[in-house]
């Protein structure tokens, strides 16, 4: 089969299963009152209007992408495409990347779920403490990082450049050091992007179309229909999410989404990439850690409240005018990865 139309086909069945899931999973969480506890030391204090509304609904893209990944592979099977056996047969290092990124998504939502459901119970906006959020997702992007290296991953894609080897002792130091600050650094990023209604949704669908784009231009049809499936499920996720929302994805879906970027990076040998692809999630970290560095170094603050996003609304900005501005950069951002990854292939 051709790769389009595997690219078509996890697109359209991601965005059907998460958009109907919302008639299921919405009604389940006001039943089982998984309502956000809001708090207005960490958030413009009219977000109090959001309070009770369902989190977790992370959930809804996370079956959506397994379901699309599922009939993808389905369809290359009865279809006998030839990249059925690349990302099946054990041992190859596409299906090792494929299986190995999607446990690392799901174990890092895992802890965004237990994170959620402390604060449901205990009805605070702070669940697990940071130490018990970040030893657990350290544990697991180590583990990924072993799996997929231990699979054959021993050289790096720089954007211009080439490939890169670190089939060294250097190399492999290097390759653990910047992958788990790279992979920890994403989850986080994608975290606090995930503030305002729509926001993380209608940034992440670029994300994923630019890996779907990248993954033909590399002929690595997994990430094609992972990254296919990303923007479908959010897309379809964004019909109960954009404002006013009716539910929050929540740790465990933001968890899961910051997992899954990262894995499709490395999925392609790539993990620069996601500095133009993920532009706006960089922003929001930087502004985040600019802030933090301001105050208790300077005791002064660079913006009215971080994540940047907030300084925006602090200064009137509707949330609407925000989503629609960051959505902007993030298909810009995308459009000059998906360029870069072009010309690196051409040169």
């Amino acid at each position: 089969m051709n790769t389009v139309y595997l690219i078509l086909i996890s697109l359209a069945v991601s965005f059907v299963v998460t958009a109907l899931l919302g008639f299921v999973l919405i009604p389940a969480l006001h039943r089982l009152k998984f309502g956000q506890t809001i708090l207005t030391d960490i958030g413009p204090r009219w977000h109090a209007r959001k309070q009770g509304t369902p989190t977790m609904g992370g959930l809804m893209f996370i079956i959506g992408i397994l379901v699309a990944c599922g009939v993808s592979l389905l369809v290359c099977k009865l279809t006998g495409t030839p990249a059925f056996n690349a990302v099946t047969a054990v041992g190859t290092q596409e299906m090792t990347k494929l299986w190995a990124g999607l446990l690392l998504a799901l174990l890092l939502g895992l802890v965004g779920f237990a994170d959620d459901y402390i604060k449901v119970k205990q009805q605070r906006n702070l669940g697990l403490t940071e130490v018990q959020k970040t030893v657990p997702q350290l544990l697991v992007i180590v583990a990924y990082l072993t799996t997929i290296q231990l699979a054959g991953s021993r050289s790096m894609l720089i954007p211009l450049v080439g490939r890169v080897s670190l089939d060294s002792v250097p190399g492999l130091i290097f390759f653990y050091v910047f992958g788990a600050c790279v992979i920890y650094g994403t989850v986080n990023a994608v975290n606090f992007t995930d503030g305002i209604d729509g926001l993380c949704g209608n940034v992440t669908v670029p994300v994923g179309a630019a890996f779907a784009v990248m993954g033909y231009l590399l002929k690595n049809t997994s990430v094609s229909f992972l990254g296919a499936a990303l923007a479908g499920a959010c897309a379809g996720y964004l019909i109960w999410n954009r404002f006013p929302a009716k539910v929050m994805m929540g740790d465990t879906g933001s968890m899961f989404l910051g997992g899954l970027i990262a894995a499709l990076a490395y999925a392609l040998d790539c993990p620069i990439i996601l500095l133009p692809v993920g532009i706006v999630y960089v922003i929001e970290a930087l502004s985040d850690i600019l802030q933090i560095l301001a105050v208790r170094l300077f005791h002064r603050q660079v913006f009215l409240m971080a994540p940047i996003h907030h300084h925006f609304e602090m200064k009137g900005w509707s949330e609407k005018k925000i989503v629609f501005v960051f959505t902007l950069i993030s298909l810009l951002g995308c459009l000059n990865g998906v360029i870069l990854m072009q010309l690196t292939l051409q040169s």
